[in-house]
């Protein structure tokens, strides 16, 4: 059972800051509002009116709006989210992990590859 204790302030200031991060998003694809609805399968006027902050958008809208910019909402704890947010900044550089030319490259470029395998980085168990 996952239980949220949010107040309106709190819900307010993460839906401000994903509403952000999907404009932002949205902006860097060169992507109009109706290029986007059109991706997502809504309106113009609902992707409008969500990124200004004039409707309270459902958990639904945010996921199709985000998806169709190739991005996914997920939960976090608080405790790691600094943790998180310094791995992200770093480029997926593990800390210590030295920079440079010839650094090795970080897990996010070994992801990014298209020809990687999806369970590289997975160790396996053994039996």
């Amino acid at each position: 059972m996952l239980l949220f204790l949010l107040n309106l302030k709190e819900m307010s200031i993460i839906v401000s800051n994903i509403l952000d991060e999907l404009q932002n998003a949205r902006k860097a694809a060169g992507l109009t509002h109706d290029m986007l609805a059109q991706r997502a399968g809504l309106s113009r006027m609902t992707v409008q009116r969500t990124e200004a902050g004039k409707i309270d958008p459902r958990l639904s809208t945010l996921l199709v709006l985000a998806r169709s910019l190739g991005m996914d909402l997920m939960l976090v704890p608080k405790s790691l989210r600094p943790d998180l947010e310094d791995f992200v900044r770093s480029g997926g550089r593990f800390l210590g992990q030295p920079s440079g030319v010839g650094a090795p490259p970080s897990l996010v470029d070994e992801l990014l590859q298209p020809d990687a395998p999806a369970n590289k980085h997975i160790p396996s168990k053994g039996r």
